[in-house]
């Protein structure tokens, strides 16, 4: 799973106070005058926003490898979290009233949509805040913050370390706003499940145990501090002297600073913990919890498609794979049922490494070993390859879980820190190996670092598109067809492997029900794990972490099976349309070349890519040789229009093409005609 939610939250700079709104609103330029092309002059007033943007969020700065305030973190209060949401409104007004959108070039139209719906999804998710769970057990800014100071914040220099000491003090100020937004929607009637409660409060105690907060081994902040302070002495940077000076003070404010806020969480979710529900329950029970659930969504899917309709697909999809499942079952003898394999497959020792750091060791060999071989066929399958570094780690001590999911951290641009894949290893009975490839696969190569990696990379595409911005449906969804594209490129040689990229996908597609189950359909956690453990041989401590997971996260898990559907829906669509004519490697480099985009704005950049491979009958249409409707890409039309997969409610849908369908051939066939504008069907 890709975390950069924390870093998309990020509003304001602050150094151990509080930012007002005057503090955004100062970071905002005014375009430079452009006699240029409209295009050339709205790809300077991007790079303009996309430097607005980074001026008010020191941690996406320090992500990108850019040691710009890098003393300081971002502003967590509902404040700054509106100001972000009121600059979005304001950049996009200035937008349509400044550029032309019929004279912008296919890739500015389509950077002119992205924009445009980020600026959406501020809006609609500022609607929202009330409802938002703050403090949780999957990835809580609680356990980011001490997370991203550790393994992205470099320390090469005197000032470097000066300024990691100062973001110690700065976590202080962050939580108790974080706290503070907590107690405000616990206020409202939004508190999360009672297990999150236990989990928050654990790991913030976690964080201030040890040195130097009591007697005992390091704390994990308290080695990092020490381990930078020893590298800089080795290094000739500081002197002896210097580094315990530096120490003293990271000490006092561990302990007067970091600490004091770390235990105001832990007394007030202690004090409200009975407040929670011990049942837990989905969001729609919530204050305006049906909208809340209708939106997330929307925003995750980047699609209209209702819960409904999420649900039946992941049932139809279950039925699909269980069916392939059954046939990997007796491709290897096994007497017995399906749901008799699952148990033989959950419980065997054949299936698990040893629970112990040696075994932990052996899985993050093994993951790096397929990630290895499937990184040498890529050239096979990509024209555009990433040039950053990929490397598979534990998750720290004090963030990691029994059974959580797996995740990917991004390198930077420029290769100077490497994409990490983390693993959570504490209990390695609830790390079954048949699915160790696809994950691999799915966090690695081809997916996330590659997919992450080439976007940072791009050159010629607005940063805002590239660097610092997630959407789940996209990113998801490839790092799951990813896992599907690695067996074309020769992996999955063990039939219990396959098996385990069946099981993947099974969870993905199980995820589609569980979680509209929980938030629309009322269904507990107990009957959720139930479901899953019925089909999937994941262990229980898995299933249950991940259902505990969609109840604080709604919508996200249904993300990747949607956006895996798409991307192999276009990828049939274009081999139909092109025949033998169709290039693989073409083919992905389109996916991965625009950076991150809804899933809509995706399916216009591929139809646009395969109206482009057909060239030959674009030039005899133009000699008067053929006409409109002998067109190739007809068929294409009415496969986006029976295709049964739910697009934008815009009334430029389906239903307009049905009805003069010769029209929208026309305007997809002609870049340079006048076509309608919106999400959904748009612009053909």
């Amino acid at each position: 799973m890709k975390r950069l939610a924390a870093v998309l939250l990020a509003s304001v700079a602050l150094s151990g106070c509080v930012a007002t709104n005057a503090d955004i609103a100062s970071a905002e330029q005014t375009s430079v005058g452009c006699s240029d092309t409209q295009t050339e002059c709205i790809n300077v007033w991007f790079d303009e926003k996309f430097e607005e943007l980074l001026a008010v969020s020191p941690i996406l700065q320090t992500s990108l490898g850019i040691k710009t305030d890098y003393d300081k973190l971002d502003d967590f209060s509902l404040e700054a979290a509106q100001a972000q949401a009121d600059w979005w409104a304001r950049a996009t007004a200035e937008m349509e009233a400044t550029f032309d959108y019929d004279e912008l070039s296919y890739e500015a139209k389509t950077s002119y949509d992205v924009f445009q719906y980020r600026a959406e999804m501020a809006a609609r998710s500022a609607e929202f805040y009330d409802q938002q769970y703050i403090l949780h057990q999957m990835g809580g800014m609680h356990a980011f913050l001490p997370s991203f100071l550790l393994s992205q914040h470099s320390v090469a220099s005197e000032r470097d370390m000066e300024a990691f000491i100062s973001r110690l003090g700065g976590i202080a100020t962050a939580m108790d706003q974080l706290l503070a937004r907590a107690q405000a929607n616990a206020a409202a009637g939004t508190r999360p499940p009672r297990f999150s409660y236990d989990a928050v409060i654990a790991e913030s105690q976690g964080l201030i145990t040890g040195a130097p907060f009591e007697n005992g081994d390091p704390s994990a902040l308290w080695t990092g501090t020490q381990e930078r302070l020893a590298t800089l002495v080795e290094q000739n940077a500081i002197s002896q002297e210097r580094a315990d000076d530096l120490r003293e003070e990271a000490r006092t404010i561990l302990t007067g600073q970091t600490a004091p806020a770390y235990q105001h969480v832990i007394d007030w979710f202690t004090a409200d913990r009975p407040n929670s529900d011990e049942i837990a329950q989905g969001v729609t029970t919530l204050p305006g919890g049906e909208e809340f659930y209708a939106f997330s969504l929307n925003q995750m899917t980047t699609t209209d498609m209702t819960a409904d309709q999420i649900h039946r697909l992941g049932l139809d999809e279950v039925a699909r794979i269980r069916g392939e499942m059954e046939a990997i079952m007796q491709e290897v003898g096994f007497d017995g049922t399906l749901e008799e394999f699952f148990v033989f497959t959950r419980t065997d020792p054949q299936f698990f490494f040893p629970d112990n750091e040696a075994g932990a060791q052996m899985y993050i060999d093994r993951a790096t070993q397929h990630i290895d071989a499937i990184t040498a066929r890529l050239p096979e399958f990509f024209g555009t390859l990433p040039k950053a570094a990929l490397e598979v780690r534990r998750v720290e001590a004090f963030r990691e879980q029994d059974g959580a999911a797996q995740h990917y951290s991004p390198g930077t641009p420029d290769g100077s820190r490497p994409g990490v894949y983390y693993a959570h290893l504490s209990d390695m009975t609830a790390m079954p190996i048949p699915p160790l490839e696809a994950i691999a696969y799915h966090e690695g190569n081809p997916g996330h670092h590659m997919q992450i990696s080439i976007a940072q990379e791009l050159e010629g595409i607005p940063r805002f598109r590239t660097q610092g911005f997630y959407l789940s449906a996209f990113g998801e969804g490839w790092g799951l067809y990813a896992e599907s594209l690695a067996k074309e490129m020769g992996g999955y040689e063990n039939p219990y492997s396959d098996f385990g990229r069946l099981q993947s996908e099974m969870w993905r597609a199980i995820r589609l029900v569980v979680d509209t189950g929980i938030h629309t359909k009322g269904w507990t956690e107990d009957q959720a794990v139930a479901y899953s453990l019925q089909n999937s041989p994941n262990p229980e401590t898995v299933a249950r972490s991940e259902v505990q997971r969609y109840f604080v996260l709604p919508g996200q898990a249904t993300s990747y099976k949607i956006g895996q559907i798409r991307i192999q829906q276009l990828r049939s669509r274009a081999e139909e349309a092109l025949g033998d004519d169709f290039d693989i490697r073409s083919f992905h480099d389109t996916v991965l070349g625009g950076g991150m985009m809804p899933l809509t704005v995706l399916e216009q950049r591929v139809d646009r890519w395969i109206a482009s491979q057909q060239t030959g009958w674009r030039q005899d249409l133009r000699k008067g040789k053929v006409s409109e409707d002998q067109s190739p890409a007809l068929p294409l039309l009415w496969l986006r229009m029976t295709s049964g997969y739910p697009a934008s409610s815009s009334s430029r849908g389906p239903s307009a093409v049905r009805s003069d369908p010769a029209r929208w051939a026309h305007l997809f066939l002609h870049p340079a005609a006048s076509r309608p504008r919106g999400h959904g069907w748009q612009r053909y």
